[in-house]
């Protein structure tokens, strides 16, 4: 793989740009694997990733059965925090951003990295108490937070209306300098990428059809649109679509599957520094490299795989955006889309080993899964190969839904469902 660097760059400006070749190939399918990921967004490239950088398994394929981040990693608002308020969450999250710190670095790849800091706006006095609670817990969990009155909150973020008459009244934020975003199309080029550099083989347009079981009733292999594929390790994750997969080899899992909504606006220059959140109205809002205001709204209240959601969930969140930045109010916007999230019923992940012998899943991270993607594919990757969690995804076990041992992050992380 040749890298990205100055040289290379004037090298290949001189050049026409004629040089450059594929960023990763496109194999057919072997006969046998020694493990494969299903699904080729960020969270399954990234494990992919890591299985082959730091645990030698090379012989693997990513199986995707559309085109490499046509799922959830490009229907995303690029969020990044670590802000969480229990302590197994806030080392999951945080291990995930200081992984975004040097990500660019580690895959030679740009991913657009910018923290420029998360505020998350209180808007009564339970907001008040619980975003307090969360700065004492993350500073106790050596995560940076930090609370602000109104008017800190308006110089941080310039555009804001304080005004106390408004209906949803600002009445102070927390702030994580570090959280920021990334670019959601760079960090799984990136992924795919280094992966492939590394031998494993991306396969797009495949999609898995059946998980097949030998008499003991651990995984041999799967059945796909380009044929059967022998592998003894299988790592799924497919966000929104886990249940259909794990069922294929008869896990049932406790998920929900929603739309979740977002849109951007027609670009302007630079005006908003910032990301923010507005839980109690189900509303946050950035501003990308391209001058767009990108905006997300909470889920859909009814289950669906459907990739287009209501249209009152956006009219409800728009209301809002306008009411905190009324200078926005004119702006026009350009495009909306949805995707598919998966919720748990304590809305914290499932990252770890099944009841099915050689079958491993990563799922349940409703709308935060972006915020996690380097973290989450770095502790798959282990689980997947030493056949045991990193002791970072431990707690996040299927098993919990048994043992009553759940890490209730629903209200506490200010998750916008």
């Amino acid at each position: 793989m040749r890298r990205f660097s100055i040289s290379s760059l004037l090298t290949e400006a001189l050049n026409g740009h004629q040089g450059w070749e594929r960023q990763w190939r496109n194999p057919t399918p072997k006969a046998a694997y020694d493990a494969i990921i299903i699904g080729g967004g960020g969270h399954g490239l990234g494990a992919a990733y890591y299985l082959a950088k730091e645990h030698g398994l090379t012989n693997i394929a990513v199986l995707e059965k559309g085109w490499i981040g046509g799922g959830n990693a490009g229907r995303n608002t690029t969020i990044i925090r670590s802000n969480y308020l229990y302590d197994e969450s806030a080392a999951l999250f945080e291990h995930a951003v200081k992984l975004w710190e040097g990500l660019s670095q580690e895959l030679n790849y740009n991913v657009m990295f910018s923290q420029r800091g998360v505020l998350m706006l209180a808007h009564n006095a339970h907001d008040v108490q619980s975003f307090k609670r969360h700065v004492y817990s993350n500073r106790l969990n050596g995560i940076d937070n930090e609370w602000m009155t109104p008017e800190q909150a308006k110089e941080f973020c310039p555009p804001l209306n304080i005004s106390p008459d408004i209906r949803y009244p600002v009445m102070g934020a927390a702030l994580q300098r570090r959280g920021g975003t990334a670019r959601h199309d760079a960090v799984v080029w990136g992924y795919a990428r280094g992966a492939d550099a590394l031998g494993v083989d991306i396969i797009q347009n495949c999609e898995v059809t059946a998980i097949t079981r030998g008499p003991d009733g651990a995984v041999t292999g799967v059945e796909t649109s380009r044929g059967a594929i022998k592998t003894k390790k299988i790592g799924v994750s497919v966000a929104g679509h886990t249940s259909m997969v794990m069922g294929m080899a008869g896990v049932r899992m406790p998920l929900e599957s929603f739309p979740l909504q977002a849109l951007v606006s027609e670009p302007v220059k630079p005006c908003f520094s910032c990301v923010l959140m507005s839980n109690a109205v189900h509303a946050y809002i950035s501003q990308s490299d391209k001058g767009e205001l990108v905006i997300g709204a909470g889920t859909d209240q009814y289950v669906s795989y459907s990739q287009q959601g209501g249209l009152h969930i956006t009219t409800h969140t728009l209301d809002a955006i306008c009411e905190l930045f009324p200078q926005f109010t004119r702006m026009k916007m350009l495009r909306s889309w949805g995707g598919i999230v998966d919720v748990t019923p304590d809305r914290s992940p499932i990252t770890g080993k099944t009841p099915v012998k050689g079958l491993y899943v990563n799922c349940g991270w409703g709308t935060g899964g972006f915020k996690a993607t380097p973290g989450s594919a770095h502790v798959f990757a282990h689980t997947i190969a030493r056949d045991e969690p990193h002791p970072i995804n431990a707690p996040f076990t299927l098993d919990r839904f048994r043992t009553g041992r759940l890490i209730d992050e629903a209200a506490a992380a200010a998750v916008a469902h």
